[in-house]
């Protein structure tokens, strides 16, 4: 009889602590969700430290001391026929990459899953300043947008020789 009641007590401790498992198993899988929807909200509203649009000093520190160039922007023309990237050199030496009429130049974008190209105009030639760089001055190059299927708020790549930059907002 002591037998039996200590078999009896042993199976109901045994399946308490089951169900404190499952149990406990269950809140987790629960918290866990609860915390990943809780993640999205919570960055939904968070105040970043960089504005969309602005590019973070150290990446402009970068781009001007390794490329030799700032002030890098892409803008859509009036007709949004074409994509212009811009920026200004500060080391010419340095900014020679972007200026060499050898190197191909592309403006990817991602979401739109495009490549686009400097344009060849036949009396023009291509649509992008090739000329030796100077300190100081501002350049641009062109790239063909037909279909209009990079628009403004893109984050595109811009790629031209061994020179890249990336997240440059389409204005």
């Amino acid at each position: 009889m002591e037998m039996k009641r200590l078999l009896f007590a042993w199976g109901l401790l045994a399946g308490i602590a089951w169900c404190t498992v499952l149990a406990g198993a269950q809140a987790a899988s629960q918290a866990m969700s609860s915390h990943a929807s809780g993640a999205k909200a919570a960055t939904a509203g968070k105040n970043y430290r960089h504005h969309a649009g602005a590019m973070p000093e150290s990446a402009k520190t970068f781009y001007s001391l390794t490329w030799g160039v700032d002030q890098l922007s892409a803008q859509l023309a009036e007709s949004g026929q074409l994509v212009r990237f811009s920026y200004r050199v500060v080391d010419a030496g340095k900014a020679a990459v972007l200026h060499d009429k050898a190197s191909t130049a592309n403006l990817v974008d991602e979401k739109a899953r495009v490549a686009l190209q400097v344009p060849v105009m036949e009396k023009v030639g291509p649509l992008r300043q090739a000329g030796p760089p100077e300190n100081g001055k501002s350049y641009w190059m062109a790239f063909s947008n037909k279909g209009n299927v990079v628009r403004s708020g893109h984050r595109v790549s811009v790629l031209v020789g061994q020179f890249r930059v990336d997240g440059l907002l389409v204005q």
